[in-house]
């Protein structure tokens, strides 16, 4: 997505520009995005291009402006310099109400729908949770706010929901000032604090030395699902997982299954390690590696779905005969005639109202057994019994273990 640069009439006289990322459908709730230490740089508006993608009308408002109107540095040690010496200079209650402003814009723009919440990274991480005191928001994430310990005098003007991100091992926020913030919000239910444990500071900016992908994609879960409950916006996730399946095994439309994707998905089937990474990979993917090489009497049995914020978990039975090569499930092995079923997990993660990524879980040994390619004797694997068993729990438990007669009659 291609942002824009747009003016913020600031409080107290003239104005300042700030970067305007919009969703695909033109309209959503609003985010403010504070700023790290390094300006409103190639990272600060792809992380605004990101929360677009997922739905939101985001600005990221230029709080150095008063300084250094414009500045955007990288992560050399010079700009680390540089950053530290506007940092320095920064003016705390000046920037919160340039981020007050920026609110307030936002809230005249007709792209808005609806509530605004306020998003932070570092010194932005303290600055959302200022704003959540200061500036009006309906809800705050921060991530490794600095020096919010100082501001915990402001924590009871803080009556909208909020998600604070630390790391366990960061100097710019130590342990003893997380606990205090803890201390201080424990009895808020309004309030989530998780601290990430092994990881530092700028976890979750890719570029960083620190950059910790779990914990990321973990934060940026635990953040989506806030401003999911209290701004939206809501979508039908279930409708939307039934249709790109729909493409996949009924009308086999590798085009049409790509259109209910973002525009770089991945699909990653965890056993046998296929999919792809990227329109054009997946795309190949799909069009010749898995809608045409997928036995046409191929069966999914759903057995239970679980919703959440942004990610849905399907449970199910996929049933097929061995027919073709498959070159997704069983690359490289011929066709046995076979039948097979499975027990499957699906895990899809959604970026507004597409799909965009997948995670594909199955047991491939049960698979080989049942093909014949692998022979259970004297190993821990069954068959279709797994497949049996999902569905049939009074069937019997324990079948594999030699041992379980042992512990007949003890306590």
């Amino acid at each position: 997505m291609a942002g824009q640069w747009i003016d913020i009439r600031a409080a107290d006289g003239g104005a300042f520009r700030g970067y305007l990322a919009l969703p695909a459908s033109g309209k959503g709730p609003g985010i403010v995005l504070c700023q790290e230490i390094f300006g409103i740089n190639e990272y600060v508006r792809q992380v605004a291009d990101y929360y677009a993608e997922e739905g939101y009308v985001v600005l990221a408002p230029d709080l150095f402006w008063r300084i250094e109107p414009g500045i955007e540095l990288g992560y050399t040690e010079d700009d680390w310099k540089q950053a530290f010496a506007l940092f320095q200079k920064f003016d705390t209650d000046k920037g919160m109400e340039d981020i007050t402003a920026a609110v307030r814009t936002l809230r005249t723009r007709d792209e808005v729908v609806g509530k605004i919440g306020a998003l932070g990274f570092c010194l932005g991480g303290r600055l959302a949770y200022l704003a959540a005191a200061r500036s009006g928001v309906d809800c705050a994430v921060s991530y490794y706010g600095v020096s919010i310990d100082a501001y915990l005098d402001e924590a009871p003007k803080i009556k909208v929901p909020m998600v604070m991100h630390f790391a366990a091992e960061d100097e710019y926020a130590p342990e003893e000032k997380v606990q205090k913030i803890q201390v201080t919000f424990e009895s808020r239910d309004n309030v989530e604090i998780y601290v990430y444990p092994g990881v530092d500071h700028a976890f979750a900016r890719p570029a960083s030395p620190h950059y910790d992908k779990p914990s990321a994609l973990m934060a940026h879960h635990r953040s989506i699902a806030l401003f999911r409950r209290h701004m939206g916006p809501h979508y039908d996730f279930s409708a939307l997982w039934d249709k790109h399946c729909e493409y996949e095994f009924a009308t086999r439309d590798a085009d049409a299954t790509m259109k209910t994707m973002v525009a770089e998905p991945y699909v990653n089937h965890i056993p046998t390690m296929t999919g792809g990474v990227g329109y054009q990979q997946l795309r190949r993917f799909y069009k010749h590696h898995f809608i045409p090489k997928t036995p046409q009497d191929t069966t999914l049995i759903p057995i239970s779905r679980t919703i959440g914020e942004g990610i849905l978990v399907d449970e199910l039975l996929f049933c097929f005969t061995h027919d073709i090569e498959i070159d997704w499930m069983l690359p490289g092995l011929a066709p046995t005639g076979k039948r097979v079923e499975i027990p499957l997990v699906a895990i899809v993660k959604f970026r507004g109202d597409k799909l965009y990524n997948e995670h594909i879980y199955w047991d491939q040994a049960s698979v080989l057994v049942q093909i014949g390619a692998l022979d259970p004797k004297g190993l821990p694997v069954a068959g279709i019994e797994t497949a049996n068993k999902l569905v049939d729990e009074s069937l019997p438990s324990n079948t594999l273990m030699q041992k379980w007669s042992v512990s007949q009659g003890k306590d």
